[in-house]
């Protein structure tokens, strides 16, 4: 079934319109994360099949990531000047007129008080505002306090910026190298009539073409793949880089459940040591256990918890080649995935993240050993949680330098190399 003939179904009522408008019902109470509401759904309604499953998620999706824009096109085809919030059934007959799956005449039958032709419109009407803020922030449905960060953080790049954090994200998978190389997971997922292609910037990174079930595959079951985005990829690279020593102890400070600490571990061939610490110990254990499918033998996970250091780390501490900071952080740079969070987030949520990055930093430092490296890095795009923390931990810390980007990554530098630091985004590198 296609698009068009799904888009019908749900102008003409019925249990796929009543599951759309529940789901977005459910989502924007408390902007959850949207995968966890279509998961839940699908497992509850198990009429829903392969072609409903894609269409729904589409749509729910779009309705996240256009909803300024949406809400800004009912604005413009009200037919009366008094003000009142948009319903739900007009957001989404809305969408799908913008999505041209319906035509306007169709969902003026529904709402006929509404001018379907002035709603379809609406990206023209944009197209002609002049402030680059207020354009940026209708045409990309940024929250206006946001749209207006990233035109001081990025001047006139912010509005190919923004326009990339609306696309969908590809799926990406990082070669396991203690398993098998980029080509030799390539080959094998070929056999399994799956399509590839090799990222741009990381020689383990793997683009899946095919929609697919990858934990199902054997390539994942033996451990020969983990789902990792190229940038995360990309930083583990940068983390053993810097390593100066051929059996180095490396530390991932803020280890989650732990995709970088085994894209370090591969990196590093089972060499050395990685410690894996966070205050989760739940992520912790599920760490441990994709270690032992990745065959991972040189990492170890630490709970860290708010009573001091773990005597497990006495052995660390001032002797660490490299220390990876991947901070708590707003996420605004993962908004292709995740783009609810333009939602939930607050502006006034920005200096409490940028406080709590800087007192994690000066805590990490003290695992470095003397010439060891410290490395930063942050899911979002924003000033104050980058180079403004950096500056403070710089001026809190007088024993730290910063480390040219050419230094570690040589001729690859110029393509991240943003003022001195290095940055990848998804305008440019794709990730």
């Amino acid at each position: 079934m296609t698009d068009e003939q799904l888009a019908q179904h749900v102008v003409d009522g019925g249990r796929l319109r009543a599951t759309l408008l529940e789901l977005w019902q459910r989502t924007r109470m408390d902007w959850g994360f949207v995968t966890d509401r279509l998961s839940t759904t699908f497992r509850k309604e198990t009429w829903i099949g392969g072609h409903e499953r894609r269409f729904l998620g589409e749509v729910l999706y779009g309705l996240v990531r256009h909803l300024r824009r949406i809400d800004a096109a009912l604005e413009r085809g009200a037919r009366s000047k008094a003000k009142r919030a948009p319903r739900d059934l007009e957001r989404l007959l809305a969408l799908l007129v913008l999505d041209k799956l319906i035509e306007p005449a169709r969902a003026a039958r529904l709402e006929p008080d509404l001018d379907w032709n002035a709603v379809a419109t609406i990206d023209d009407a944009i197209a002609g505002e002049r402030d680059l803020t207020t354009r940026l922030g209708l045409a990309h449905s940024f929250p206006e306090w946001l749209a207006k960060r990233l035109v001081a953080d990025w001047g006139e790049r912010a509005e190919a910026l923004a326009r990339a954090l609306n696309e969908r994200a590809p799926m990406t998978v990082r070669a396991n190298l203690l398993v098998g190389d980029r080509a030799s997971l390539a080959s094998e997922l070929a056999r399994e009539n799956l399509g590839t292609r090799d990222g741009r910037w990381c020689d383990t990174a793997l683009i899946i073409e095919s929609r697919t079930n990858l934990f199902g595959t054997p390539a994942f079951k033996r451990g020969a793949m983990e789902a990792q985005d190229e940038g995360s990829q990309l930083l583990a690279d940068l983390a053993t880089l810097a390593v100066p020593s051929s059996k180095p102890t490396v530390v991932d400070f803020c280890a989650g459940a732990g995709g970088k600490t085994l894209a370090i571990a591969g990196r590093l061939g089972n060499r050395g040591r990685v410690v894996a610490t966070d205050v989760d110990n739940k992520k912790l254990d599920e760490l441990r256990k994709r270690a032992r499918r990745a065959t991972v033998s040189n990492a170890r996970a630490v709970q860290l918890d708010d009573g001091g250091w773990p005597k497990e780390l006495d052995s660390v501490r001032g002797k660490a080649d490299v220390v990876l900071v991947d901070a708590p952080c707003s996420g605004l740079g993962s908004l292709r995935r995740n783009p609810e969070a333009r939602w939930r987030l607050r502006e006034t949520d920005l200096a409490a993240f940028a406080k709590r990055q800087l007192a994690i930093l000066r805590e990490a430092t003290d695992l470095l050993a003397p010439g060891g490296r410290l490395v930063y890095a942050t899911c979002t795009l924003l000033r104050v949680e980058n180079q403004d923390v950096v500056a403070a931990l710089l001026a809190a810390k007088p024993m730290l330098s910063r480390v040219p980007i050419a230094e570690v990554l040589g001729e690859r530098a110029p393509g991240f190399d943003h003022q001195g630091d290095f940055v990848t985004a998804p305008d440019t590198h794709g990730t």
